[in-house]
């Protein structure tokens, strides 16, 4: 039987502290973004902009039965790359028939002075809009995210993600929580929901109804975040650990099997 020990902030040495506090400031930070990020790209599928909700999921992957791909986008991510009137053109251009006669005289211009500067071709990940044969290709009815997109995300997400939670959670184990089940649920949850948020993409894309599943993992995952990120900081500048505790000098010496 060896003896092993629990480790709280207080008994590791000031640069190690530093070195954690700087690395959760800046994933925090990070962490912010991404969630800005989830909002831009997809508040307004549904056609109110002020917020994000559950429609605007199920369109982002199961695409929208009364728009087509070039509305949805303008109505969400793409919103704020054209003003009011022009998109109003585009819509009505759309709602018409989508005929080459009006697209020359209406939306080309509009397109030439507003998207090209990114969908002249030059990224193969957005669709090109240097033609009325490519912009009819966006005028079809939206079905969301592609599977070969999904796919590219996930990897993308499964593998960041993952270093993230590693690193967060490597720093949350040396706080002290009781009971020992609730830290350990803590630390597994994002590993969970970062699979069942990125398996329910797929299925939203056949099932609209998953829509939910992807947002309830998504605030689970932020919980465990938030959780984790308070308490580290907070153990780790202004926890006063038990007095039985505090004698060992934030060492819990145990016998056998660890109980940290």
């Amino acid at each position: 039987m060896s003896n092993r020990g629990f480790f709280h902030f207080s008994a590791l040495p000031m640069s190690t502290r530093m070195v954690y506090t700087m690395t959760l400031l800046v994933l925090g930070t990070g962490y912010l973004f991404a969630m800005l990020q989830v909002f831009f790209s997809h508040a307004g599928l549904d056609g109110n902009p002020k917020n994000i909700s559950a429609q605007d999921i199920r369109i982002a992957y199961h695409g929208s039965e009364n728009d087509t791909r070039l509305v949805t986008a303008l109505k969400g991510p793409m919103a704020g790359m054209l003003p009011e009137a022009e998109r109003a053109v585009i819509f009505k251009w759309v709602e018409t028939g989508a005929k080459q006669d009006t697209y020359e005289a209406d939306v080309k211009p509009i397109i030439g002075e507003r998207c090209l500067a990114c969908h002249d071709g030059s990224n193969p990940h957005i669709p090109q809009l240097t033609s009325f044969e490519e912009v009819s290709k966006v005028v079809a009815r939206d079905t969301g995210a592609t599977i070969p997109t999904l796919v590219r995300v996930s990897h993308i997400h499964l593998f960041g993600i993952t270093f993230i939670f590693f690193i967060v959670s490597s720093i949350f184990t040396h706080a002290y929580m009781r009971p020992l089940w609730l830290k350990c649920v803590i630390i597994v949850l994002p590993f969970l929901t970062i699979l069942t948020d990125i398996f329910s993409w797929y299925l939203t894309k056949w099932i609209p109804g998953f829509a939910w599943f992807i947002i309830a993992s998504g605030a689970l995952m932020g919980l465990s975040f938030a959780v984790q990120w308070i308490v580290s900081m907070w153990q780790m500048w202004f926890y006063k650990l038990p007095a039985d505790i505090e004698e060992c000098g934030g060492v819990l010496p145990v016998i056998g099997r660890s109980k940290d």
